[in-house]
């Protein structure tokens, strides 16, 4: 009974370990970043428009000062709306720098408007602009300057640092895909990260060769493929250089990884490429179901298939042979260049849209994208269980460990943690999780 016992919570902790090791994290960083911050956007709005209800007279009149981005006017919309349902005036805005306010300000005094509070945005009321209007402007004298009330919340549970997750975490996990199909034949692929850079600055250097800001989504279309595709076709050298000429994987993607990152350089000169619309962003910045991050609901996608592929498709199986045993696997009659060539095409792919990602958050295309990226999606790969030996490894397992590596470089940040430190605490992860893999191997063995 007990080697029963102990062989399923042997299982139930190789399969669920690293999962455990995210929930723990996620709880330490938000109960570690919290901190007295402003309520921001309609939050904000719905506290600071009740605070004013609460003063006496209800019908005070109103001016909204903030800043002109998107949570700003996220907090200026659900201001306007917060304040007319409560039953006060129409209110005025006055967005942009403080010249700009001060503008607005000026020109309603001379107006004869009233004007009993300045309600603003958490960014503004530390400017001494109200100060100066307050001393400058007779009829603006009695104004009350107002802002949300702040509390205390975690900074790691906030909307926009879950976004920043999600950013961060879309372009790893992608290209973690393909890095973990090499792990698993026993190889590795160390031109991930070039390869990013190659295929944003092709795609955005197309764009603007088939019209710029003007391009058509055809041409988007076609760019991104023309990147995603050349990376495909790198990875198909590394993997001829591997399966025909029998180079280790270390020295062939190592060679790729400066040539990819060479020719980057070569097709901008150096120089980052801007001439991209805005509606090429839809991939990285745009919104889908539930809110989502597109770029995260097209990782999603792609984990589902390629979970897909290793589970029950007699592909996947040739790659965890090969990983295994290539040897046994050659005289069970597995070809074992036809998964070695798969695995190293699949890995230049998902690197090829990481890059095709990239150029669609930033909207630039830049031979600098991807620099040291190589080194998180092997993390990623290893901390959720792929064996550096190979014939070991779970896709979702790898998706797990794409958000550890994320939730712990992202605390790190909130916590100001020096960069430097963070690679120390990055590489005492992996090496953590090389000595849990050889310590599991031992165990069974």
């Amino acid at each position: 009974m007990r080697p029963a016992i102990s062989r399923f919570s042997a299982q139930f902790f190789s399969a669920y370990g690293m999962l455990g090791v995210l929930l723990l994290l996620c709880v330490y960083f938000t109960f570690a970043t919290y901190r007295d911050e402003p309520a921001t956007g309609a939050a904000g709005a719905s506290a600071l428009a009740a605070s004013l209800e609460r003063a006496p007279g209800t019908t005070a009149h109103v001016v909204i000062v903030s800043q002109n981005d998107d949570e700003e006017n996220e907090f200026v919309t659900a201001l306007q709306q917060e304040l007319q349902t409560r039953g006060f005036p129409p209110p005025e805005v006055a967005q942009g720098d403080p010249p700009t306010v001060r503008e607005k300000l000026e020109s309603l005094a001379r107006a004869g408007t009233p004007v009993d509070v300045v309600a603003t945005s958490p960014a503004c009321r530390t400017w001494p602009l109200f100060d100066a209007v307050k001393s400058t402007i007779p009829a603006l004298a009695h104004i009350e300057v107002r802002a949300p009330e702040g509390g205390r919340r975690s900074a790691f549970l906030s909307r926009s640092n879950l976004n920043n997750i999600a950013d961060q975490i879309a372009v790893i996990a992608v290209m973690a895909i393909g890095m973990t199909l090499v792990m698993v034949t026993g190889g590795i692929d160390l031109s991930v990260g070039s390869l990013v850079a190659l295929s944003a600055v092709v795609t955005a250097w197309l764009i603007g060769a088939w019209g710029g800001m003007n391009a058509s989504p055809g041409a988007m279309l076609l760019a991104s493929l023309a990147g995603i595709l050349l990376a495909g076709a790198v990875g198909g050298f590394s993997a001829l250089m591997i399966t025909v000429f029998r180079i280790p994987p270390f020295i062939a993607t190592l060679a790729m990884m400066q040539v990819g990152s060479g020719l980057a350089f070569i097709v901008t000169k150096g120089e980052s490429l801007y001439d991209i619309p805005v509606s090429f962003t839809w991939l990285g910045r745009g919104t889908g179901l539930g809110a989502l991050p597109n770029s995260v609901l097209l990782m999603i996608v792609l984990y589902v298939l390629a979970h897909l592929l290793m589970t029950r498709t007699v592909t996947g199986r040739y790659i965890y042979a090969v990983g295994g045993n290539a040897q046994a696997a050659r005289f069970g009659g597995v070809n074992v260049n036809y998964p070695l060539a798969f695995v190293y095409v699949v890995s230049g792919l998902m690197a090829g849209l990481g890059g095709v990602i990239t150029a669609s958050q930033l909207k630039a295309g830049a031979p600098t994208y991807g620099l040291g990226y190589e080194l998180y999606v092997i993390a990623a790969a290893v901390v959720g269980g792929t064996s550096l030996s190979g014939g070991e490894g779970r896709i979702f397992g790898t998706l797990i460990g794409a958000f550890i590596i994320a939730v712990i470089r992202n605390g790190m940040n909130l916590m100001n943690v020096e960069s430097y430190t963070q690679k120390v605490v990055l590489g005492l992860v992996i090496l953590g999780a090389v000595l849990l893999d050889m310590l599991r191997r031992r165990r069974r063995t």
